[in-house]
C-alpha cells in the first residue's frame, strides 16, 4: 500500500491557520453587516414618515403582508431550478440579475452566508425573503433610472418597506436594535383597551430573540414576522398563530 507523502510543516501550519481565519473573517464580515444594516434602519426611522403608530397597525398590514410575500414564494419557487427546495448561489445570482438588484458578487457572498442560518447547502424560503429584505434596507434596490426594472421587483419593495417601517417603529431608541423595553413601549403606545400585558409582550419578544442576546435584530424580526404572518406553517399552525398575535 503506497503512503500518502507527509505534508511540510509549513503547509501544516497554513492549513490550521487558514481554519482559524475562516470564522475570524466571517465573523468580521458579519459585523460589518449588521453595522451597515443599523445605519440603514437609523436612516429609515429619521426619513420623518410614521407608517404605524401602534402595534395593531402592525397586524392590520399582516393580510398585505402575507399577499406580498406569496408574491416572494412564487419567485423563490421559480429560481429554485433543480426544485430542491432551496436557492443555491448561482441560482441566487440569476435571480438577483433578472430582478435587477444593484448588487455585485462579493455582497450576495456576505449575505448569502449571513441569512443562512442553519448553515445549510442553499437559502430555504424564508432565508431567501429575509435575504431579499436585506438587500432593498441596504440600498441595493432595482433601478428605476431606466424602467427595467420587474413589476415583481417594485411589488417587493413595497412589502420589505413595510417591515422595515414596521421595525423601525418597534426600535424606540433609534439604535437600530429591539431590546425588551423597547417593545413594551410599543405595545403600551396603544389605546388601553389594546394593550397587551408584560408577560405577553416578553413572550413575543422571546419569540423574536433566536439567538438569546437580548437584543433582536433585523433579521431575528423578519424571520419572526415571516412566522407569524403565516408563511412558514401549515393552516392548522397559521390559525393559531394568528389567534396568539391578535391578543398582543
Amino acid at each position: 500500500m503506497k503512503e500518502t507523502p507527509e505534508k511540510p510543516f509549513w503547509d501544516k501550519v497554513g492549513d490550521v491557520f487558514a481554519k482559524l481565519c475562516s470564522p475570524i473573517r466571517h465573523r468580521r464580515e458579519v459585523r460589518k453587516i449588521k453595522k451597515r444594516l443599523v445605519e440603514a434602519i437609523r436612516h429609515t426611522a429619521s426619513s420623518g414618515k410614521k407608517t404605524f403608530r401602534s402595534t395593531n397597525s402592525i397586524i392590520m398590514r399582516f393580510p398585505q403582508l402575507k399577499e406580498g410575500l406569496q408574491d416572494a414564494k412564487h419567485i423563490f419557487e421559480k429560481y429554485d431550478e433543480d426544485s430542491n427546495g432551496t436557492i443555491d448561489h448561482e441560482e441566487l445570482k440569476k435571480c438577483l440579475r433578472e430582478l435587477n438588484f444593484n448588487v455585485d458578487d462579493k455582497e450576495i457572498n456576505r449575505l448569502y452566508h449571513y441569512c443562512n442560518m442553519d448553515l445549510q447547502n442553499g437559502l430555504q424560503y424564508h432565508e431567501f425573503i429575509v435575504l431579499l429584505c436585506l438587500v432593498f434596507l441596504l440600498d441595493a434596490a432595482p433601478s428605476r433610472a431606466n424602467n427595467t426594472a420587474k413589476d415583481e421587483s417594485r411589488e417587493l419593495e413595497g412589502t420589505f418597506k413595510l417591515l422595515v417601517e414596521a421595525f423601525a417603529f418597534l426600535d424606540k431608541n433609534g439604535d437600530g436594535m429591539l431590546e425588551r423595553k423597547d417593545f413594551v413601549v410599543a405595545l403600551n403606545e396603544a389605546p388601553s383597551k389594546e394593550k397587551s400585558p408584560t408577560h405577553i409582550a416578553t413572550k413575543r419578544f422571546r419569540e423574536m430573540d433566536w439567538n438569546k442576546d437580548g437584543t433582536v435584530s433585523i433579521k431575528e424580526f423578519l424571520y419572526s414576522m415571516i412566522k407569524w404572518i403565516g408563511m412558514d406553517s401549515d393552516d392548522e399552525e397559521k390559525e393559531e398563530t394568528v389567534k396568539q398575535i391578535v391578543i398582543w
